[in-house]
């Protein structure tokens, strides 16, 4: 098949992804502001913290979902291959089993009183995994369609879950469950047409143990991309104790509005690039075309940023105190280098390197938090931990992407 024929099929495929992921993203947005609005400041902090909790642990169980489009091969006659099904519901009870037996370490600092807030998290975060297994098998065997559907009966699912819900009960709990049915409803509406559309296609490269151990090194690197991401807000209220609520408040607002438009598209494509690496004739040149594209486009936002960043900030938000312009084009622009590490990780995965792709993501989010801990002010530690750690996370990759020949198809090399 020629490469013209193949970017054919990937371009409609991108293109849904992207439509289902700002779909998804719009949805999360009226949510978010939709339920305070509903039911006040005070119970929304409950609905919050679940919100959190939840996907928190569904960013890191993500990992599992681009372990399965890695593995997933043209099906061959092996008795040895793990079965996406039972790995699935493995994966399901383990993942229910170590929330409830870790439940007394961690639900009253998380939930407060609420403690029935742990059996919808609960629900939500086992049958994700499936939801992962599934998507990720989808990945691979390039059924865009599916995986559209898939998405966005989650997300517009939720909102319309949610919405419903709102109209007649407006506790927590309830809306907690509201968020979390969402995620079992999507497996079931589409496993029919998956399951027709994979019949015999596909099978695992690998057996049960070493899937788990592949599984559990993308977990943790995907809880460190959490990190680095949702997760970046929390980094900055613990390691800035002393910073004042005004500064602080600012300075999660700024570098959730600007370091999104970037980080969020390049998060939803893993899976779709780990596709894109497999078949990909050179995928040095392939990696470096993407990351040529992010830091574009990274500089471009940075310099939109610096000259009228402020001034929209002021037109957004009467009132407020707009942060400098010199604050919002660090965080921006640099987002681009988080989205690279997008680019980076999974041309490695797609090697089967997977040590190396979970130390990029874990140097990156280690570094973040060395930098955030240095003294200085807040707005300057923020910046330098934006570069420091995803810089050095990108370097890993690229230091094995560009060394290890043997590792990385070359067609200019590898043919006569």
């Amino acid at each position: 098949m020629s490469d013209g024929g193949a970017a054919g099929r990937r371009r409609p495929g991108v293109v849904l992804i992207l439509v289902a992921t700002a779909l998804v993203g719009a949805a999360g947005y009226i949510i978010t502001w939709l339920v305070p609005r509903a039911i006040g400041v005070g119970p929304y902090a409950s609905f919050a913290v679940f919100w959190a909790a939840l996907f928190l642990v569904v960013a890191a169980l993500s990992g599992i979902q681009q372990e399965t489009t890695r593995a997933s091969v043209p099906r061959a006659d092996t008795t040895s291959a793990a079965r996406p099904a039972v790995f699935a519901l493995g994966g399901a009870i383990v993942t229910a089993v170590v929330l409830v037996a870790t439940s007394p370490l961690w639900t009253r600092a998380v939930f407060g009183d609420s403690g029935d807030l742990l059996w919808p998290l609960v629900v939500g975060c086992g049958s994700y995994v499936f939801l992962a297994v599934l998507g990720g098998t989808l990945y691979a065997a390039s059924e865009w369609r599916t995986i559209f559907a898939l998405m966005t009966v989650e997300g517009l699912g939720r909102l319309l879950v949610i919405g419903v819900v709102l109209l007649v009960n407006q506790d927590p709990v309830v809306l907690a469950w509201a968020a979390a049915v969402p995620i079992p409803l999507a497996v079931a509406v589409t496993i029919g047409p998956a399951r027709r559309a994979l019949r015999g296609r596909l099978q695992l490269d690998v057996d049960y143990r070493a899937l788990a151990w592949n599984s559990a090194r993308t977990i943790l690197a995907a809880a460190a991309m959490g990190l680095l991401v949702s997760g970046f807000p929390l980094l900055l209220t613990i390691t800035s104790p002393g910073a004042s609520a005004s500064e602080l408040g600012l300075l999660i607002l700024i570098s959730t509005l600007t370091r999104s438009p970037l980080i969020v598209v390049a998060m939803a494509l893993q899976s779709y690039l780990i596709v894109f690496f497999r078949k990909s004739e050179n995928v040095r040149r392939s990696v470096l075309m993407l990351l040529g594209l992010a830091i574009a486009a990274g500089a471009l936002l940075g310099i939109l940023g610096l000259l009228i960043g402020p001034a929209v900030f002021g037109f957004l938000f009467p009132g407020q105190e707009a942060p400098p312009g010199w604050l919002i084009a660090a965080l921006v622009s640099t987002s681009a280098l988080v989205a690279g590490i997008c680019v980076t990780a999974p041309a490695v995965l797609s090697a089967g390197a997977h040590a190396v792709f979970t130390a990029g993501w874990v140097t990156a989010a280690l570094g973040t938090i060395g930098a955030l801990l240095l003294p200085g002010p807040l707005f300057e530690r923020a910046s330098l931990a934006v570069v420091i750690g995803p810089a050095a996370g990108l370097a890993v990759h690229l230091v094995y992407l560009f060394s290890k020949r043997a590792s990385v198809p070359d067609p200019e090399g590898a043919r006569p």
